[in-house]
This record gives structure tokens, C-alpha cells and sequence, in this order.
């Protein structure tokens, strides 16, 4: 009998795992987080699908919404700042933790890698007894996976993450959190601080200083004014 064979519809991909490495670029307060994702195996089916490094800044980091804004209107950078609101003058012990959604780039370099890098930036410290740098660790990120075809159904019931969809030709954006293996489970970010000792000098200094500019400002006023 001829005929064609029935159609076997086609068999939705595992979730994939996946290899995140995070690294801090530059010196000092003003830093680079770079951050690499690898998908596994099955990963390679995941063209078209979106990635995000879900990232929990402690209150020593913090991330510019003004630097990110410019960034994100040039195409560098893609993110979400939870909350959006930044105080970037509060110092490390006013401030609090800064929710980061760091939406990934294909590496044209692997077909199964994503990066993104991040502008972040150390706050200022309480002065230390004995040590010049306070020591500020950064966890390893939550990987997330979004896609908008019927690949990777067996991921199991989607994370619930405020994550919105970048991409508005898309319907809502149902994430899935994947198991993922940090090369380092943390990074350690190296602040400078002041020693506690030099308190005394640094406000004699200070209060030297502003006598002496008050008094150039006084003089000037009284030789230069019109009373």
C-alpha cells in the first residue's frame, strides 16, 4: 500500500545547561563586569532565543542609570536596573542591593556563547583600621533563557522574574532559569578606603583649607566689591 508516513511532530529540546564566567576589568572604583555565558550541548538550538544574566550588585557596587541610559541609546549596552532609581552618591553603609538584568549578545566567535559587559562602579567605604581597601564580593549570575518558538518546553514551569521582552515584535517573555556552572562562584572587587588613623589629620587638613579659602574669598570680596 502506498502512502506517505504519518508526520511525527518534532520533539522539543532539553534545557540546556550552561557555563557562566564574570569577570571585573580595570582598577579601581570604576570597573567593567564582563560577563560570559556558554550553553551546553543542547544550546545549539537556541538561535533565536534570548539570554539574560539575572545579577544581585551588593551595596558596594552600583550601576549609573545615566551612564546606562547613554550606553543603551547607543546600542552598547542592553539592561534593566530594578529598582530604576539610583542614588549614586550614597556611600556603601546607606546604600542597598541593585537588581541588574544584563540582556546578552550572540559571540560571533561560538555559536553556543553570550556576553555583555556592564560599566559598574564601587562606593565609597567607612575608613578601615589596618587595611587601605575593603573587599566587596559580586555572586556569580542567574542565567535565564527565553524563546519564542516550542524549543526547550521540557525547561519545566517558567521562572516568575520581572524580565520584560527588549524585542517588541514579541509576545510576553516566559523565562526559564537554567542550571548553570560559575568557572568562580564569586568575584571579589577591591575598593580603596581610608585608614582610620589619619582621621585627625585628614579634618585638621580640612579645616585648614577651608579657613585658608574662606579668607582668600573674604579678601578678595572686601578689595574687588562694590558696597
Amino acid at each position: 500500500m502506498s502512502g506517505s508516513e504519518p508526520r511525527v511532530p518534532p520533539h522539543p529540546a532539553a534545557c540546556p545547561d550552561a557555563t557562566v564566567t564574570q569577570e571585573l576589568l580595570k582598577d579601581g572604583f570604576h570597573r567593567d563586569l564582563l560577563v560570559m555565558v556558554e550553553l551546553g550541548a543542547a544550546g545549539k538550538d537556541a538561535g533565536g532565543c534570548m539570554v539574560v544574566a539575572r545579577i544581585r550588585l551588593p551595596p558596594g557596587i552600583y550601576v549609573d542609570p545615566y551612564e546606562l541610559a547613554s550606553l543603551q541609546q547607543h546600542n552598547v549596552t542592553k539592561a534593566v536596573l530594578i529598582p530604576d532609581a539610583v542614588d549614586v552618591e550614597a556611600p556603601e553603609y546607606l546604600a542597598a542591593d541593585l537588581l541588574v538584568l544584563l540582556y546578552m549578545e550572540p559571540d560571533p566567535r561560538c555559536s553556543r556563547c553570550f556576553r555583555a559587559a556592564l560599566p559598574v562602579h564601587g562606593r565609597y567605604h567607612r575608613p578601615a583600621d589596618g587595611s587601605e581597601e575593603a573587599l566587596v564580593v559580586l555572586k556569580s549570575p542567574q542565567v535565564l533563557l527565553c524563546c519564542c518558538h516550542n524549543h526547550f518546553a521540557e525547561c519545566g514551569k517558567p521562572t516568575e522574574v520581572e524580565a520584560p521582552c527588549l524585542n517588541k515584535n514579541v509576545g510576553p517573555c516566559q523565562w526559564h532559569s537554567l542550571t548553570h556552572k560559575p568557572v568562580h562562584e564569586e568575584s571579589i572587587l577591591q575598593v580603596p578606603v581610608g585608614l582610620r588613623q589619619h582621621s585627625s589629620l585628614v579634618c585638621v587638613v580640612t579645616l585648614l583649607s577651608t579657613a585658608l579659602c574662606a579668607t582668600l574669598i573674604l579678601a578678595a570680596v572686601c578689595k574687588y566689591g562694590h558696597f
